[in-house]
């Protein structure tokens, strides 16, 4: 599929109708009223990136470097907008999917996304992968008007319509995310202490940050915070020394890697606190398995999303409509692989938003399309889990509910925490 010795995936896909999309794989629910205000007929209006029979979408992403494993994300997106096109294209429009690799380092993002802006021409730059690597084009983006869309981090900046009204998250972000563990603690595992370990960057600080928040007054029940840096090869020594503070509860806010070696490790030592792992760390495939099933019963973690290879969903027809997916245009791609689901519903978040811009496909009316999402339904999502934008609102999704860690697979459990401030 995708040109990945070269860090490069270039495919010429197409697209039809939503509804004939939606009848053979069920990508969302589309609420009538919405599809009823899409602009149809009359002048097509265009910007960069954007023709009668073509979109250029970008994206940048780690095919190489020490998170590679974040490419199934692009990869997953390129097979999908393979698939939409085979249908007919958005009204006709092929989509262009431009992908390229930064080895998730950040000037190397730079580099990748420039070639994008300003040699490929692209319409968006859609989905594109980490915190620190994204926050290098931040700035760059939204000087240049380039839809940021959907960015694959859950920093709470993307969610800053007034300084960076191009850009736009899509997980809750990492602020919500720590709050909802604070309501949890608060409800269910009141007065106990808490130890926290955390990755020394944005997305580690900002989940510590929200987790803070939510505990307020309660914030003395953390007697150990330790930090590591990604560069370090372990985080056994971090672990130890966290043991030694006796926290009752351990909070590993963590990258999959490093989040298998604190389960892996405690296991080690014989230790038994609660322990909860943040929801990228929450991976079977990525995470779990290589910590050890027999290491993982009992951790707890927070997901918006369905676990695509959990039986209680073996009727569900949108896991049934992923997995025929997967099957005939990413047999190669891990199912069990949470960014692989992730990152189908993006992109299908994506065609619908495409969808609501009708024949006005500038680059001004996919922000306006993308600021007016209510209530809609995306396939990976949890049911009573919505997606919702305004203007001043870009962050499209802040719920989340907790899970348990069982057998092989994860246990839902509790009511859904809204992660948004004052809720």
């Amino acid at each position: 599929m995708g040109r990945s010795s070269a860090g490069k995936t270039e495919l010429m896909m197409d697209f039809r109708e939503m509804v004939m999309k939606c009848s053979r794989y069920g990508a969302f629910v589309v609420i009538s009223s919405m599809i009823a205000t899409v602009a149809v007929g009359g002048d097509a209006k265009y910007g960069t990136g954007v023709s009668d029979k073509e979109i250029k979408i970008g994206n940048v992403a780690p095919y190489s470097g020490p998170a590679s494993a974040y490419s199934a994300g692009a990869k997953t997106q390129a097979a999908y907008f393979r698939m939409i096109n085979r249908q007919g294209g958005v009204k006709g429009r092929q989509l262009t999917f431009l992908s390229y690799d930064d080895a998730f380092s950040p000037p190397k993002t730079v580099e990748q996304t420039r070639r994008l802006v300003e040699q490929d021409d692209v319409f968006i730059l859609f989905g594109s992968v980490g915190t620190a690597t994204n926050s290098a084009v931040h700035k760059y983006l939204n000087g240049k008007k380039v839809p940021q869309a959907f960015v694959a981090s859950g920093a709470t900046k993307w969610n800053d319509p007034a300084q960076y009204p191009w850009t736009m998250g899509w997980q809750p972000d990492y602020q919500s995310e720590g709050r909802v563990y604070a309501k949890y603690l608060l409800r269910e595992q009141a007065g106990k202490k808490v130890g926290v370990l955390f990755q020394n960057d944005d997305y580690g600080k900002d989940i510590l940050k929200g987790l803070k928040q939510g505990l307020g007054n309660s914030s003395g029940v953390i007697v150990s915070e330790q930090s590591y840096d990604i560069s370090e090869p372990t985080i056994d020594g971090h672990v130890v020394r966290m043991k030694a503070a006796n926290p009752e509860v351990i909070i590993s806010i963590t990258t999959p890697k490093f989040g298998a070696q604190s389960i892996k490790k405690i296991a080690e030592l014989g230790w038994k606190p609660i322990h909860i792992v943040s929801f990228i760390s929450s991976s079977i495939g990525a995470a779990i398995r290589p910590a050890g099933l027999e290491n993982a019963q009992g951790i707890l973690t927070s997901t918006f999303m369905k676990d695509a290879t959990d039986p209680r969903w073996k009727d569900d027809k949108a896991v049934k409509d992923f997995t025929a997916f997967m099957n005939e245009y990413y047999p190669d791609g891990d199912k069990t692989d949470a960014s692989v689901f992730y990152s189908y519903g993006v992109a299908q978040a994506l065609i619908y938003v495409l969808e609501l811009c009708g024949n006005d496909l500038t680059r001004e009316n996919f922000m306006r399309q993308a600021e007016s999402i209510r209530d809609l339904e995306v396939d990976v999502l949890l049911p009573g889990i919505r997606v919702n934008t305004s203007a001043r609102r870009h962050q499209p999704i802040d719920q989340l509910q907790m899970q348990r860690f069982a057998g092989d697979r994860w246990e839902l459990f509790g009511e859904i925490y809204d992660g948004d401030v004052g809720r």
